[in-house]
């Protein structure tokens, strides 16, 4: 399960922006999945609840998977299509010279964390 390892890499960069802005804890960590990113939804969303127990600033912490299309283009007559109903193939033209657009990717895209009263964050005045 390689999911397991990708999450321990986003609670850790999630975790040391924690500490560097001084929050008090994350509530919720939204995620961008790319739906060929071979990432399976459940079994990422259980090793990201295991894996934020081991945490200073994540215990809590809901975690939102915004699943994103995987697209293709064709080179040959310039379509796109749903990469997960046929690959590779164009169903416009029927080439094989095409490449991914979207929906490979696996980013952190949004983080809600709650800070103290008094705001002496970096880079804040």
């Amino acid at each position: 399960m390689h999911e397991l390892g990708i999450v321990m890499n986003v609670l850790e960069q999630v975790d040391a922006l924690a500490a560097e802005y001084k929050a008090e804890k994350i509530t919720k960590v939204t995620m961008e999945v790319g739906e060929v990113s071979t990432i399976v939804p459940d079994l990422f969303t259980d090793a990201f609840n295991w894996a934020k127990k081991k945490t200073d600033y994540l215990t809590d912490a809901a975690l939102e998977m915004i699943i994103i299309e995987g697209r293709t283009y064709c080179r040959n007559c310039g379509e796109t299509y749903r990469t997960t109903e046929h690959g590779k193939t164009c169903p416009h033209c029927g080439s094989g010279d095409t490449y991914l657009v979207t929906g490979d990717q696996v980013v952190i895209k949004d983080i809600d964390a709650v800070f103290a009263e008094q705001d002496d964050r970096p880079g804040q005045q």
